[in-house]
């Protein structure tokens, strides 16, 4: 009972004692910093040897302007325990009173201190660093490694370097550092992508580093250097001068394509897709294994068909069926196999040829991802067909095969828009709802794209007639019946002026219309809603495409630099913000392209 009662009451003890903290935080946050001192006093009673109460405690003193209550606490701090942190500490509450001779004499006292006992450097110069005391703490870093030559601080000191601004220094330390040390070279890495891809103008930073590596290629010849320069590359998108690098890789290292394939991936990601044939044909000219030439050449059907004009489509269907031909009907073809049934039904409007290519693959001994594959394709055919109940169903088996995977998410998406399609929004929008946090940004964004045009459509009319309209062209689009699309969008226009619809329609026309190569008529509808609704959630969109057509189709920079301009000074929440400033400084000049 004594053990019980002893138990109970440190609970309770303990429990008060977060209490207070909590109390303690809750007043700092909020500014009240007279309450935050006696709340942090209180705690350091209970707990002498705490060391965040104690800074706590000073920091509240220093914003109250206690700056003697400040000094004496630090002193006796430092008298009992020593520690050079607490100098740093004397120095800095002299450095808020403007008594800059005095704050220096104890930063100088703490750097001396870590020449005596290198250990301290890391409590000092961390302590410098909190304080953005930056200079100082280089000088700490460099102050241990000159008495102890075995510490290795060169990471810290390059991301100094970096926040000083002395860009040259840091990438020469931190290059040094990534060559002499191997396994920090991702860590490195990461920093200096940041550098970067950071919000100011990172121009500067960018040449710099672009002329450091190519130095470092020419004058030494360790294929490490062509490895980072092809990283470099990647990180700006130039996939091309990336794969040249990877070429002269591959001539020294013959052993795997592995890193050439990876680069493949990034340039179709990014809709780099004369890059991403190019180097897929080096792949299979360059390989003899059976998985890498099958997903290759699938790869390079799926860009072929996607590039492809009605012309073509004869030469694309007798590829697909040599290829079978020679790599045969397995499960190692699912793929090929797949590519043909959507070549089938989507693309010659065969929908019964292209779901027997499918049932057939599913008789085949497939794993549960295959299966999901098959599946997914043969849901989306039955859409296409308009059997929304059939395409559900298949869809919904996904969902329950692969639970919390990325293809459950996209099986949950296209069933949404089944549902959208045939007019079920309030179940739809459920979907859509649940979505907008999925872990894959694309599904989310896709997710909260038709959660908000349902709602707001259905806020403006509560019949949804508009919304009926709209989803019937959508629906269209996906079924690739597009002259029938643009003719459903523009009743709509016609038969809903001036409401709320409105925008999102001339949104949608002009991405059909960009579809179909015709850049007059999207600009005009993109123009519409710069306009007329410039107001809305849909102005940001409309600029950026525009810009994207004038800059990339039609040549004509001079119009897209003003619109990519609107869109990171008027629109900096977008999602297109971060590759409109970035083409919107290549057309200023500001990148070496």
């Amino acid at each position: 009972m004594k053990n019980i009662l002893i138990c109970i009451v440190l609970m309770c003890s303990g429990f008060a004692f977060g209490q207070n903290e909590q109390l303690a935080q809750y007043y700092y946050d909020k500014g009240d910093f007279e309450k935050a001192k006696i709340s942090y006093e209180g705690l350091l009673r209970s707990a002498p040897s705490n060391t965040q109460y104690f800074l706590r405690t000073v920091d509240c003193y220093q914003q109250l302007q206690q700056f003697e209550n400040a000094e004496k606490a630090i002193q006796d701090r430092y008298n009992r325990y020593k520690q050079g942190v607490f100098l740093v500490e004397l120095g800095y509450n002299f450095q808020l009173q403007k008594n800059e001779s005095k704050a220096k004499k104890y930063y100088e006292e703490a750097i001396a201190k870590i020449k005596t006992n290198p250990n301290d450097v890391y409590g000092i110069a961390s302590s410098f660093e909190k304080k953005v005391l930056l200079e100082y703490a280089l000088k700490a870093y460099q102050a241990a490694m000159e008495i102890q030559p075995n510490y290795n601080f060169n990471f810290q000191i390059g991301m100094l370097y970096g926040q000083l601004g002395k860009t040259d220094l840091m990438i020469d330390l931190l290059l040094a550092e990534s060559f002499k040390n191997p396994q920090n070279t991702n860590l490195i890495q990461t920093q200096l992508s940041r550098f970067m891809n950071g919000e100011t103008d990172n121009t500067a930073f960018k040449d710099a580093m672009r002329k450091a590596l190519i130095l470092k290629t020419q004058k030494d010849q360790d294929v490490y250097w062509n490895h980072y320069l092809s990283w470099f590359y990647v990180q700006q998108k130039e996939f091309g001068k990336a794969f040249i690098q990877e070429k002269a890789i591959y001539k020294r290292e013959p052993e795997s394509l592995m890193s050439i394939v990876n680069l493949s991936q990034f340039a179709m990601n990014d809709d780099d897709d004369e890059t991403a044939a190019e180097i897929l044909n080096f792949i299979l000219q360059n390989t003899k294994d059976l998985d890498l030439l099958i997903q290759s050449n699938a790869y390079l059907m799926e860009i072929k068909i996607d590039k492809a004009a009605e012309k073509d489509y004869p030469a694309i269907g007798q590829e697909l069926q040599q290829l079978l031909a020679t790599y045969e009907i397995s499960p190692f073809t699912l793929s090929l196999q797949l590519i043909q049934a959507h070549f089938l039904a989507f693309n010659l409007k065969k929908t019964e040829e292209g779901k027997a290519v499918v049932k057939k693959a599913l008789e085949l001994n497939l794993n549960e991802y295959q299966k999901a594959d098959a599946k997914m394709e043969l849901a989306d055919i039955l859409l296409l067909e308009e059997k929304f109940n059939q395409a559900l169903i298949y869809y919904s088996q996904i969902q329950l095969d692969l639970k919390n995977d990325v293809m459950s998410h996209e099986a949950s998406l296209k069933a949404a828009k089944t549902s959208y399609y045939k007019g079920d929004f309030e179940w739809a929008n459920k979907q859509f709802k649940e979505l907008k946090a999925a872990n894959t940004q694309l599904i989310a964004n896709d997710a909260l794209e038709y959660f908000l045009l349902i709602n707001d459509n259905t806020a403006a009319d509560s019949t949804q007639t508009a919304l009926k309209q709209f989803a019937k062209g959508d629906f269209l689009i996906y079924q690739n019946k597009k002259s029938e699309a643009i003719e459903q969008f523009q009743n709509i226009l016609k038969s809903f002026k001036g409401q709320e619809i409105e925008a999102v329609t001339l949104l949608r026309l002009g991405k059909v219309y960009e579809s179909q190569k015709d850049f007059a008529s999207a600009l005009s509808q993109y123009q519409q809603i710069i306009d007329h609704h410039s107001d809305g959630i849909y102005v940001d969109e409309a600029l950026f495409f525009s810009a994207e057509i004038y800059n990339d189709e039609l040549k004509d920079t001079e119009k897209a630099k003003p619109l990519y301009e609107k869109v990171i000074f008027n629109h900096q929440d977008s999602i297109y913000f971060v590759d409109a400033r970035k083409k919107y400084r290549e057309l200023r000049g500001d990148k070496n392209l």
